[in-house]
């Protein structure tokens, strides 16, 4: 799937929040060897490289355009193009940290464990994963696709939610963990703009759903999502939009 790192980055600060939250919570003095995985245009990866200023960066995506931007901003780092379902770790990383991308890879209960296999010993995996698939920014998707002719190309993408309760998480890991803290946070972002929902959606989830489609086809599509976004998501009479969204933390301490 092509990124596109302008989309994605229109609404930076707002989804910058969960990744300083998620780091805050990181107990690492001073880590010789950190992982960013899934780390996109670099903007969260900066925040490693200013936290542990000492420690050698890796920022692994499988993204050319969002990786190309993150190089021009921390030339530093090694960049790595991989999907982070292959990656394998040169030397056992003292952090692995990943903000908003596994719930893009299957096989949590494969996935995880096998991640936590990587680290040093003692080694943090840190991880932020969005929960908000069962809130109308996701399912009106569905009804989406269901609703034009563009159903039989979309409707394979269609699927249970990628992330699961936080007891699933908690079950898998804290046979692996010296100490576990997992916890969700439900942020109220203020957006602004026309269709601020979708705007936010298109330079994510949405985007799976727009690439199979003819041009004319994408314009009727996120019309038409756009259109039942907004009786969910109203806008206030400020003019902004509130849009709440659920996200899940964990922060581990390998064995």
């Amino acid at each position: 799937m092509a990124w596109n790192p302008e989309q994605y980055l229109k609404f930076a600060e707002p989804r910058l929040r969960p990744a300083v939250d998620l780091l805050a919570r990181v107990d690492a003095a001073n880590p010789r060897y950190v992982c960013d995985l899934g780390c996109g245009a670099g903007n969260v990866t900066r925040l490693l490289a200013n936290r542990w200023p000492s420690a050698a960066l890796v920022g692994v995506d499988d993204s050319p355009q969002m990786l190309a931007e993150a190089a021009r901003e921390l030339p530093q780092v090694k960049w790595i193009r991989e999907s982070i379902a292959t990656w394998k770790a040169d030397v056992p990383p003292d952090v692995i940290y990943s903000n908003a991308a596994l719930h893009w890879l299957p096989n949590h209960q494969v996935l995880f464990p096998a991640l936590i296999q990587q680290l040093a010993s003692h080694g943090v995996l840190a991880v932020q994963m969005p929960r908000n698939f069962s809130n109308p920014s996701h399912t009106l998707i569905a009804e989406t696709v269901f609703a034009g002719a563009w159903r039989d190309k979309v409707q394979h993408l269609l699927g249970p939610p990628p992330v699961f309760e936080p007891s699933f998480y908690y079950e898998l890991l804290a046979p692996l963990a010296s100490r576990l803290d997992i916890w969700e946070s439900e942020y109220l972002q203020v957006l602004s703009g026309e269709d601020p929902v979708k705007e936010w959606v298109k330079g994510t989830w949405l985007k799976q759903f727009l690439e199979p489609l003819d041009a004319s086809e994408r314009v009727a599509f996120e019309a038409d999502y756009a259109r039942r976004l907004r009786s969910a998501y109203p806008s206030l009479s400020s003019g902004q939009t509130l849009f709440p969204f659920r996200r899940l933390f964990i922060v581990l301490q390998k064995k």
